[in-house]
């Protein structure tokens, strides 16, 4: 199994859409090994339950799926400059080393504004590497991601697609 992982906890997060959107064209290119995790759904307490060697039962399931995975991507919105900080706390409430080490990953930032998280999936991958995770190369950024996304929540652009799709092939063969 591998992890589509949506890196906020905002309710109905455009994060949401694109980890739905890339779960369909992995789907639609025959890799149904993947699932999508997303941050709202972990525990609300988790900076209090999950952290500092404690584990809650209701993240118990969460980090099962997390140490079963092989492969992530990462659908991470910009927040102030940066990456959302519940997604730091999920990762430090996830079981060091075993949860990430020397698994694979694929960055994909987002953001309302023009640089689609450029700043954020930079300080995000220096977590990856703390972590020895595997970083494909080719990362994704989604400016103005509001203007991006359809109603269907698919990506009419086509030069978006293209390097979605590549970056989707690279991930299935990584």
């Amino acid at each position: 199994m591998n992890l589509i992982i949506s890196g906020t906890n905002r309710e109905k997060s455009n994060s949401l859409k694109i980890a739905n959107y890339y779960l369909e064209q992995l789907h639609t290119k025959g890799d149904d090994q993947w699932e999508i995790l997303s941050l709202k759904d972990v525990p609300h307490m988790l900076a209090f339950t999950d952290l500092y060697g404690k584990r809650s039962p209701a993240f118990e399931p969460i980090q099962a799926r997390i140490s079963e995975a092989r492969k992530f991507i990462f659908i991470v919105p910009e927040y102030n400059g940066s990456f959302p900080g519940i997604l730091k706390t999920f990762v430090d409430a996830c079981a060091f080393p075993a949860s990430f080490f020397h698994k694979k990953a694929a960055l994909v930032g987002l953001s309302s504004g023009k640089y689609g998280n450029i700043r954020g999936i930079d300080h995000f991958t220096g977590v990856c590497n703390y972590m020895r995770m595997h970083v494909l190369p080719l990362k994704i950024h989604l400016p103005q991601v509001q203007n991006e996304l359809d109603a269907a929540g698919q990506l009419p652009d086509e030069l978006t697609k293209k390097f979605v799709n590549e970056q989707i092939d690279e991930i299935i063969r990584f």
